[in-house]
């Protein structure tokens, strides 16, 4: 499933879709690469609207699915069955948030004949890479993130995106799943704000005609 994406926009774009009245991100890097368990833009609600700033992606781990009780955590990045105990208290708006991205990226699902490594296709609203949002819910977390080699014990903040059943675009590089993408300011506010019977709506494949492969490796000559 989706672990790696794009964002390749602005604050005030963000700000334009969200109406934000906090953004403690400092300065945006105009390219954003994000992978697991690292730090990505996000907004949540916070009192009294909306907040952008920087979670890492990686929800925590079901607990029957570690290791061990002090191995670190690497966080579960994509969730699809939200009707699971353990994703569900955080379904509430206190725990919503949404994604700011341009492109994610799956794998083909046919390995490259000269590297032996299945290649990575990227899909966006259109060619441009416009601003859309993946419907997420964070959390706060106390544990140990990262690697054996790298641990990081401590106080975290996490998110991690929905996803869903995927659309004729991206099934035939990942026939399971993509993620839940929200395109209009009335998405956005319907997952930030309305109640779960009414959010959980949203998780749905992106109709097809609205996205396309931006990016595809290059064929080989024989």
């Amino acid at each position: 499933m989706c672990n790696r994406y794009e964002l390749a926009s602005n604050q005030q774009e963000i700000d334009d879709a969200v109406d934000l009245i906090e953004d403690d991100l400092g300065n945006m890097e105009p390219l954003i690469e994000v992978y697991p368990d690292r730090t990505a833009p996000v907004v949540r609600n916070i009192g009294g609207g909306r907040q952008l700033t920087r979670l890492t992606w990686g929800m925590p781990t079901p607990v029957e699915y570690l290791k061990s009780s002090d191995a670190p955590d690497t966080g579960v990045t994509n969730i699809r069955n939200t009707a699971s105990p353990w994703w569900r208290k955080w379904l509430g708006v206190e725990h919503r948030c949404v994604v700011p991205a341009t492109s994610f990226s799956e794998y083909a699902q046919t390995p490259d004949p000269m590297t032996r490594r299945k290649p990575l296709c990227w899909f966006a609203l259109d060619q441009s890479r416009p601003l859309f949002f993946f419907a997420g819910i964070w959390t706060r977390w106390e544990g140990i993130r990262g690697s054996k080699r790298t641990p990081r014990p401590g106080a975290h903040e996490l998110f991690a995106f929905l996803t869903t059943e995927a659309n004729d675009v991206v099934r035939p590089f990942h026939p399971k799943a993509m993620p839940v993408i929200l395109t209009s300011r009335k998405e956005v506010g319907t997952w930030l704000t309305a109640g779960w019977r009414e959010a959980r709506a949203l998780q749905r494949p992106l109709p097809s005609d609205l996205l396309e492969i931006v990016e595809r490796p290059a064929a080989r000559a024989a």
